[in-house]
């Protein structure tokens, strides 16, 4: 009971009684002793603002209390309703209607005391709502997170997505012991373009290659210069160096 209990007792009224002090120290300042006024220059009277008129603190008063009763009238409601839950065999769960935040804080303790287990859903502060589960069946994650996404749980499709995972798991598993998978094409390139290539290709292919005069091959037979390339490169390097010393080349054969 404190600033809560003030909070509530104006939520039950279209608003402050005329001459109350408004703002966010405005209920406070009725119950705080030596709190100053709505100017913060008027001293306290008694415990009371010098602007508050007794009707006004008398009315405070009664509505602090009215909004008490209602909170032990709604614990001793909430009370019998678990109680009705608990001896009724056949329920295992119970929805509640939305409720605000103060009758959802009081509803919890109720089951927290009965040995129950109770969570909250909603998305809307407005629109939350408490349920309740007997200890021996408390829900599961998927259970929690299908209500905490708005959503009917249902044991049977939840029990077959559960089976679905654990096969595409064991499915995984047995895949990675098995090493990567070697595919093996179902024709050979060979007989697709053998049309195109002939039946002998790469090196089959080279063996077979004959000297073609129309595109300049020309045979070894034929080439006038019968030296290999170390021979040919040998002697260009020996001639740069002769030519760089400027000693006489000596002719070739």
């Amino acid at each position: 009971m404190g600033g809560t209990e003030g909070a509530l007792a104006v939520r039950l009224v279209a608003g402050p009684p005329p001459g109350f002090p408004s703002g966010p120290g405005g209920l406070r300042s009725l119950r705080e002793p030596g709190r100053a006024g709505a100017g913060g220059a008027e001293p306290s009277v008694c415990g009371l603002p010098a602007l508050v008129t007794p009707e006004q603190a008398a009315r405070l008063k009664k509505l602090q209390e009215q909004e008490k009763q209602q909170k032990v009238e709604f614990r001793k409601r909430m009370e019998k309703e678990v109680s009705d839950f608990i001896q009724d065999s056949g329920q295992i769960k119970k929805k509640f209607q939305p409720m605000n935040k103060i009758e959802r804080s009081i509803l919890h303790d109720v089951v927290e005391v009965a040995g129950l287990t109770s969570f909250s859903f909603g998305e809307d502060d407005e629109c939350r709502y408490v349920m309740i589960f007997k200890k021996e069946f408390a829900p599961s994650d998927e259970e929690l997170d299908s209500y905490r996404r708005g959503e009917e749980w249902d044991p049977q499709k939840a029990e077959e997505k559960r089976k679905l995972k654990e096969l595409a798991q064991r499915q995984e598993e047995e895949a990675a012991q098995q090493g990567p998978v070697v595919v093996s094409p179902a024709s050979d390139y060979k007989d697709k373009y053998s049309h195109l290539i002939g039946k002998g290709a790469a090196k089959d292919a080279a063996h077979m290659l004959q000297a073609n005069k129309t595109y300049g091959c020309v045979p070894v037979a034929n080439k006038r210069d019968t030296r290999s390339i170390e021979e040919a490169m040998n002697e260009i390097r020996a001639k740069k160096r002769l030519r760089q010393s400027g000693e006489e080349l000596p002719p070739t054969s």
